[in-house]
């Protein structure tokens, strides 16, 4: 009974070590795939920043106050009113 208690014990100590070292295998496996994925999402981050950038220069171009007017004179053929033909509304 003395010599299978220390027999025990190593057996135990031996599938504690592997039990371990799969377990620091199985973390730094999920780590790197965490990093991976952290690594495309700031990427994909910064091309979605780059875009807006652009959206945000194309809406000035489009809302510049002097494209606005030229479109309404040129094809709506709208124009300021004359000063005779203005109306004033008074509340």
């Amino acid at each position: 009974m003395t010599v299978l208690l220390p027999r025990v014990l190593l057996v135990f100590l031996w599938l504690s070590v592997i039990g371990s070292a799969l377990g620091v295998i199985y973390s730094a496996h999920t780590a790197r795939g965490a990093i991976n994925q952290l690594t495309l999402l700031k990427r994909e981050a910064q091309q979605l920043h780059v875009e807006w950038g652009q959206y945000l220069l194309e809406q000035s171009a489009w809302s510049a106050y002097s494209r606005i007017e030229q479109q309404a004179e040129e094809e709506l053929h709208m124009r300021v009113p004359t000063g005779e033909r203005l109306v004033m509304v008074h509340k």
